[in-house]
């Protein structure tokens, strides 16, 4: 009897070991296709994450491989990339009308800027789409239309996130094409959607992502206008070098005299 009831325990462990294995796939799974169905939705690019990784008990996890990629017309293959997001969900929100997000922080992203200083570059035609989207989520939409933003809908509760060590590779026009290389001020946000309506996952994409952009543009406009300044020096040293060369040459002609 003894021998009986041990081996059912055992079995009903080896169970339970077995559905939370599978929850804890399951649950990596289905974060990498919200990423990848959802993102699309809002910033009408392409987005994808290689894996993801959440525990259904402490909701703690990490997220590795994340692309965002670049509107239409543009010549660089990404705008965003990032090795490694840690994340931090509550579990029991997972299945609640607003997921309680703990954290996010976002290790050491490339960003590409390719364009104008103005409005025509990459970043600020994917805000423009994240913008428009964002927009047409509110409260007043047709119930036929909600079903279709569902995703972009989601509820949220954001306490921390941070994006640090991040590094813009600039492929400017007015560079002729040529590249340069900067880095960004850390982002930080916190205490994103505490209230009973919370923020849709369109407003924190547009949240960040404007403020990804602004940081961007100060850092790449202070480049190009250092950049700028070098070449006026290089050229008026050019230039000061060039007379006293021609100088030179007539003083030492009429030396010859």
């Amino acid at each position: 009897m003894k021998k009986h009831l041990v081996k059912i325990l055992i079995a009903l462990v080896v169970c339970l070991i077995a559905v939370v294995v599978v929850l804890m796939l399951s649950l990596g799974s289905l974060v990498k296709k919200g990423v990848e169905t959802v993102g699309p939705q809002i910033t009408r690019t392409d987005m994808k994450l290689d894996s993801a990784a959440i525990s259904v008990f402490s909701g703690s996890g990490t997220l590795k491989g994340f692309l965002l990629g670049n509107p239409e017309g543009y010549k660089t293959a990404s705008a965003i990339k990032v090795g490694e997001v840690s994340v931090g969900v509550k579990p029991g929100s997972v299945l609640s009308d607003k997921i309680h997000v703990t954290h996010v922080r976002v290790k050491a992203p490339e960003i590409t800027f390719e364009g104008t200083l103005g409005k025509q570059n990459n970043l600020g035609q994917i805000l423009e789409n994240v913008e428009a989207v964002s927009a047409s989520v509110d409260k007043d939409k047709h119930p036929a239309d909600k079903k279709k933003d569902k995703g972009a809908a989601t509820k949220l509760q954001v306490d921390d996130f941070l994006v640090e060590g991040a590094r813009v590779h600039a492929s400017l026009t007015l560079l002729g094409g040529k590249s340069l290389t900067v880095t960004i001020p850390e982002i930080h946000f916190t205490d994103l959607g505490t209230g009973p309506d919370g923020i849709t996952a369109a407003e924190l994409t547009k949240k960040v992502l404007n403020q990804v952009t602004i940081e961007t543009l100060h850092a790449v406009e202070k480049a190009a206008a250092d950049l700028g300044k070098q070449a006026t020096g290089l050229l008026k040293d050019m230039s000061t070098n060039s007379l006293d060369k021609a100088a030179k040459g007539i003083g030492d002609l009429f030396k010859k005299k």
